[in-house]
């Protein structure tokens, strides 16, 4: 800690500042009036707005002569730095905290629907201002980090629930719960089929996306906020996949507990022993007393709008993303009566996928044809893949990766898996819209090539494809 006295312009004035990793404070000025009896303190706090109170402190009168050095605490003498550090743990503990948190952040209360938010989606899938037409603002209020962090949340689960209406309303898409056999107490999740997903004869399409907040029928959510719909979700490769006759599952990898209010603790009991004196109890229970105030303060301003903590609870079977591709593979995609199953991933889905071929590697050969991969987080040599896995890979995926190289291009191959291209753009959560046509294309040729029993196999359509294409996707 360094503490540092400032002259101040006129006498009779004192300014201490200081900065500590032990204290949750940055600075503290004390003032004191030519009467004293009373200190001003102001309090800055990473990411609030300033914050002044009032406590009363018994300081000794200086003369004005002992006010002006400046003096930095890491030079002074220890019980200089002594007395200076015992001042200041007095200022605290003598802080109003009610006067303190009306300056802290407005209460997280947020709207609950986009029309509250005042926000809509225009005829090209963007997200602005219902009044003046802007994007949306993050910093909706200056040096409030942590509230507009908890506003973007709030708007992002009335996405979530945008998006799933977007799902069974244009798509005509249906929920199925999950585990199949949930009963009606336990935690359960859900993903999105079409009316044929399971009947269609012909093709059909899995969509899995990568970790984090994004939920079923998303790619990125921070695309669907801040550019547009189309790029952010999976709403293009559903309609694609509608008109080219292929039925879709859409997989919801992160919906994986449910969340339960923690009970309350009780405060642990009192052990026993000896009545103490009259007068030794009252010493405890003012030193409890000043503890525990010392300990709210510390915590009110570390946290002043204490959440609700919570326990969550996993689902069945559908406790990670790897667990939710097995469960859904066993009881959906494998059941579907389609020849041609078709896979596309993004992210970690890629890795969810390699281990779902882990684990049934004989079927996902037997049923799959082709598997797209978008800048996929899997690593064969992590995921510990058998040689017969790799080589399958290498025959029957493509990974689409970010890349500042035109889209399709092909680029070298860091593990011996599958082959890489370009997908056309450097930004990670971009991968899957950029290289949305070319995906659909080698999907297609890989179809074709089946039909016409003239290639040797899908090998060939993953390695020659890149220098075939040309690069025809729409401008964002």
């Amino acid at each position: 800690m360094t503490l540092e006295e400032a002259e101040p312009p006129d006498q009779g004035r004192r300014t201490t500042s200081f900065s500590s990793s032990k204290i949750p404070l940055e600075l503290v000025t004390l003032t004191r009036s030519s009467g004293g009896g009373h200190v001003r303190t102001d309090l800055a706090r990473a990411g609030a707005e300033n914050i002044s109170v009032t406590a009363p402190i018994q300081l000794p009168h200086p003369s004005a002569a002992s006010c002006t050095p400046c003096v930095t605490m890491a030079q002074g003498s220890g019980q200089e730095d002594r007395e200076k550090t015992t001042a200041l743990k007095d200022l605290l503990s003598r802080i109003d905290l009610d006067e303190l948190m009306k300056k802290d952040e407005p209460p997280f209360s947020f709207p609950k629907t986009l029309e509250e938010f005042e926000y809509a989606f225009n005829e090209d899938g963007q997200l602005r201002h219902t009044e003046t037409g802007e994007p949306f603002v993050f910093n909706a209020r200056e040096d409030l980090h942590r509230w507009n962090q908890k506003r973007y949340e709030a708007l992002g689960e009335i996405i979530t629930l945008y998006v799933y209406e977007l799902l069974e309303k244009t798509c005509n898409m249906t929920k199925a719960i999950l585990p199949v056999d949930a009963s009606p107490d336990e935690p359960t999740s859900f993903i999105y089929l079409t009316p044929d997903a399971l009947l269609n004869p012909s093709k059909l399409l899995v969509l899995i996306q990568g970790s984090g907040v994004e939920r079923a029928g998303q790619w990125a959510r921070r695309l669907i906020i801040n550019q547009d719909l189309d790029s952010g979700t999976q709403i293009p490769f559903i309609t694609r996949a509608i008109q080219d006759g292929y039925g879709v599952v859409v997989l919801n990898p992160n919906e994986n507990y449910q969340e339960v209010e923690k009970p309350s603790r009780s405060p642990p009991p009192t052990p026993p022993g000896d009545p103490p004196d009259e007068p030794a109890e009252k010493r405890e229970r003012k030193d409890d007393k000043e503890s525990k105030k010392k300990r709210e303060f510390y915590e009110k301003y570390r946290n002043p709008q204490k959440e609700m903590e919570t326990d969550r609870i996993p689902v069945r079977e559908n406790a990670s993303s790897e667990e939710h591709v097995v469960h859904v593979w066993d009881h959906f995609v494998s059941k579907a009566e389609a020849k041609n199953v078709f896979i596309m991933a993004h992210s970690y889905g890629g890795l969810s996928f390699v281990e779902l071929m882990n684990q049934r590697e004989t079927d996902v050969k037997n049923r799959v044809r082709a598997v797209a991969f978008a800048d996929s987080a899997h690593n064969i040599w992590h995921q510990d893949t058998s040689k017969g896995t790799q080589d399958w890979m290498q025959q029957h995926c493509c990974n689409w990766v970010s890349s500042s190289e035109p889209l399709d291009a092909p680029l070298d191959s860091m593990l011996p898996d599958c082959p890489r291209v370009s997908a056309g753009t450097e930004r990670h959560e971009l991968t899957p819209w950029m290289s949305f046509n070319s995906i659909f294309r080698f999907f297609n040729e890989v179809l074709e090539l089946k039909e016409d029993d003239k290639a040797e196999g899908p090998f060939s359509a993953v390695t020659t494809r890149s220098g075939s294409l040309k690069p025809n996707h729409q401008n964002l």
